[in-house]
């Protein structure tokens, strides 16, 4: 079964990413790829700095993540501007490897972790959808502390991104990530039993 994971920013998908891992799950990470085809000689990379300019972009050549997501996060055009020059890439390396997965071990579960997966239109790559939970004041508190953002940064990063709730009422499968990891664990144990997976 080939199933796709999302959540909100700060919902702890790595986490079930990880814990869906450990028990057998093959997982692309849409995140990963998208780090990829941001490295210095990426045709992607050379593409985003053709638009935004050299100044995304640090001494060594890397891209200065946090420079671009101060452009992207206040100006909904810039961000779909940089989606259309990212995403059909990512979608089609995350597509590949997950199909790879499939055919290595049909028995397996594969999970394709994509945090915009419902904003991307991609639900119908996937027979089930996997939503990581948790309510939306959780997200900011855990953003905040994270990238060390302020309300209104992390506000804006939230509102960039469809609604959690609207997420959580559209998926198949739904893990509440607002515990400890313990529950998490629980949650997942559960629905490796339900989807009666080898383990």
């Amino acid at each position: 079964m080939i199933m796709g994971l999302t959540g909100g920013i700060a919902s702890g998908k790595s986490t079930v990413s990880a814990i869906l891992a450990e028990k057998g799950a093959k997982v692309v990470d849409a995140d990963a790829i998208a780090r990829e085809v941001m490295l210095p000689g990426h045709e992607v990379l050379a593409a985003v700095v053709k638009y935004f300019g050299e100044g995304i972009l640090l001494s060594d050549g890397t891209l200065n993540r946090t420079k671009l997501g101060e452009i992207v996060f206040n100006d909904p055009e810039a961000l779909k501007a940089l989606n259309g020059m990212t995403h059909p890439a990512i979608r089609r390396i995350t597509r590949e490897r997950m199909q790879a997965f499939d055919r290595e071990a049909p028995e397996r579960l594969v999970i394709a972790d994509i945090p915009l997966l419902y904003e991307s239109g991609q639900e119908d790559m996937f027979e089930r959808i996997l939503v990581v939970y948790v309510p939306r004041d959780i997200q900011l508190e855990r953003l905040i502390k994270r990238n060390g953002l302020t309300r209104e940064q992390a506000e804006a990063r939230l509102d960039s991104q469809m609604d959690i709730e609207l997420k959580r009422a559209k998926a198949d499968f739904v893990i509440n990530n607002s515990g400890d990891v313990a529950d998490t664990e629980r949650q997942i144990a559960v629905l490796w039993d339900r989807l009666g997976l080898p383990c």
